[in-house]
C-alpha cells in the first residue's frame, strides 16, 4: 500500500503521544511527525512514580525512556519539548504553539492531527495552589517537586487526600520512607469504586501496616497557615500534616478539544471510534482524554490506563498516516499493589453491573494460593459476576496474594470469548504444592456458579 506524505502533529508526550508519533512515521516513513510537549519529559513511566518515591526504583531518569534527542534519533520524530500547544483551528487545519521558555507563540498547518492531552489531577478546589507543602503526583515533574521538598524540609506526618489507586499506592511509599501516614476519604472506606468487601479488607490491610484511614470526611476543616497546609480538624481533632498529596483522581484534559468542537463524552473525554478517530475526520486522539467503548455495555467509558493510551495511541497514529487500522471494544483490566496484598478487578463490579441494568448473579470465595502448608501459602479473595439468563461471565474483583493479577488476566480473556461462569469449573488448572493450589480460586467460583 503506498500512503501519500503527510504533515502530522502530535499533541501530548506521555504514554499514548510516543506511541502515536513512532506508529505514523513507521507507518509512512514520508511523513513530517511533530509532537509537542508542554513539559520537560516524553515517554515516562507515571504509574511506577510510587515506587520511585518509596525508593524501590531508584532515580525518576529510569522511568523516562526517551528525551527529544533520542526519540528523534530512533523514531524519525521531530519532539519539542516546553512546548504548548494553545490552541487548534480544525477549519483551515493548524495549531498556535507557545514557547515556554521564549513566549513566543507560532502556528504549524497539519494534515492530520492526533490529541493526546491526557488527563489533569483533580484537585480541592478551596486549598490554595500556592500552598508550597501540597502536591498532586501525577507525573515526573510531580514527582521532582515532592523529592525536593522532602528533602529540604523535616517531614514526619503525611497527610493523603482520598484514597484511589494512587493514594494507596503513596501510602505504602511514605510507610517505607518511615513517616506517619493519613489518608482521608469522603467515602466511608478506601478504594469506593472496588466491591465492599474488597473496600472491608484494604482497610484492615491498612490498619496492619499502621497506616490510619478516615472515612466521611465531608465536614473536614483544612487548616491553611501563611504558605502551608498544617493540617486537617476532623470531628475537633487535629491531625496535623507536614506534607500533604492529593489523590482524589483524574478527568480529561480537552481544552483544546472542546475549542475545536469536537464531540465530548458524558465522562468529559473524546469519543473515538474503533480507527481512534474523532468526530472530525482529520483529528485522532487517544489516552486519558478519550472515552472509548466497553466491550461488555457496548458504551463509552473512561478508562484512564495507560495500556489501553498504548494500544489507542498506535492505531491513531497508524491511521493518521493513512492505514485502516482497528481496535475492538475493551475489557477493564487493573491491578493496583496494596502492601503485601494484590487488588485485580476485570469487566463490570456489582454495582455497576446493578447500574447498567443486568440481571446478574454472585459468587465469592476464598482460597490458598498455594497449598497452605508450604511456605508463602496466603488467602485470596475472589467475587465472580455473572450473567443470570445467559451466563455470560460480566466481572470479577480478587484481593490477596500475587496471583490474583494472573487471575483477572485469565478472566478477561473469557469474557472476551463470551464464555460462561460455569466453564470455569471445566477448566484444568496446573498444581503443584510451592507454585500451585491443589484446588484453583478460579474453579471453586466456578463450581459454585454451576451449584455444584
Amino acid at each position: 500500500m503506498i500512503i501519500k506524505a503527510k504533515k502530522i502533529i502530535v499533541v501530548g508526550g506521555n504514554a499514548a503521544g510516543p506511541a502515536a508519533a513512532a506508529k505514523a512515521k513507521r507507518t509512512n516513513p514520508n511523513a513530517e511527525v511533530l509532537l509537542f510537549e508542554a513539559g520537560d519529559f516524553i515517554s515516562t513511566g507515571t504509574c511506577e512514580l510510587p515506587y520511585v518515591l518509596a525508593g524501590e526504583i531508584e532515580s525518576y531518569k529510569n522511568i523516562v525512556f526517551f528525551d527529544d534527542v533520542s526519540f528523534k534519533e530512533k523514531k524519525g520524530v521531530d519532539v519539542f519539548l516546553n512546548h504548548l500547544v494553545t490552541s487548534v483551528n480544525p477549519k483551515e487545519k493548524f495549531v498556535e504553539v507557545l514557547n515556554n521558555k521564549t513566549g513566543q507563540k507560532k502556528l504549524f498547518d497539519y494534515d492530520s492531527l492526533i490529541l493526546t492531552t491526557g488527563s489533569k489531577a483533580k484537585r480541592l478546589p478551596f486549598l490554595s495552589s500556592e500552598l508550597t507543602n501540597v502536591f498532586t503526583l501525577k507525573s515526573v515533574m510531580d514527582f521532582v517537586k515532592i523529592k525536593k521538598f522532602i528533602d529540604s524540609n523535616t517531614i514526619e506526618n503525611v497527610l493523603i487526600i482520598g484514597a484511589g489507586y494512587i493514594g494507596l499506592e503513596a501510602a505504602e511509599a511514605f510507610k517505607r520512607l518511615g513517616k506517619n501516614v493519613t489518608v482521608l476519604d469522603i467515602a466511608e472506606n478506601p478504594l469506593p469504586n472496588a466491591e465492599v468487601e474488597i473496600q472491608h479488607l484494604i482497610k484492615q490491610t491498612l490498619e496492619k501496616n499502621s497506616v490510619r484511614f478516615i472515612g466521611k470526611t465531608f465536614e473536614a476543616k483544612y487548616i491553611q497557615t501563611d504558605d502551608k497546609l498544617k493540617g486537617v480538624n476532623i470531628d475537633g481533632e487535629l491531625i496535623e500534616c507536614d506534607v500533604a498529596l492529593m489523590a482524589l483522581g483524574v478527568a480529561p484534559n480537552n481544552t483544546l478539544a472542546k475549542e475545536a468542537q469536537i464531540e465530548i463524552g458524558k465522562f468529559g473525554g473524546i469519543k473515538i471510534d474503533k480507527r481512534a478517530r474523532t468526530s472530525n475526520q482529520f483529528i485522532f486522539a487517544a489516552g486519558d482524554n478519550t472515552e472509548i467503548i466497553n466491550r461488555i455495555t457496548g458504551k463509552y467509558d473512561y478508562i484512564p490506563l495507560a495500556n489501553y493510551a498504548h494500544v489507542f495511541g498506535h492505531a491513531a497514529g497508524a491511521n493518521a498516516a493513512g492505514d485502516n487500522q482497528f481496535v475492538e471494544p475493551v475489557v477493564r483490566n487493573a491491578a493496583v499493589k496494596i502492601f503485601d496484598n494484590v487488588y485485580s478487578t476485570v469487566g463490570l463490579t456489582e454495582p455497576e453491573a446493578n447500574n447498567y441494568g443486568f440481571s446478574y448473579s454472585v459468587v465469592t470465595a476464598v482460597m490458598n494460593n498455594i497449598i497452605k502448608v508450604m511456605p508463602g501459602s496466603k488467602k485470596i479473595f475472589g467475587k465472580l459476576i455473572f450473567e443470570k439468563e445467559s451466563n455470560k461471565i460480566l466481572g470479577a474483583s480478587f484481593f490477596g496474594a500475587d496471583q490474583a493479577a494472573g487471575m483477572a488476566d485469565l478472566i478477561s480473556a473469557l469474557i472476551y470469548q463470551g464464555a460462561k461462569a460455569q466453564s470455569l469449573a471445566n477448566i484444568n488448572f496446573n498444581y503443584t504444592p510451592p507454585k500451585a493450589p491443589f484446588v484453583n480460586l478460579l474453579s471453586a467460583l466456578g463450581r459454585k456458579a454451576k451449584g455444584i
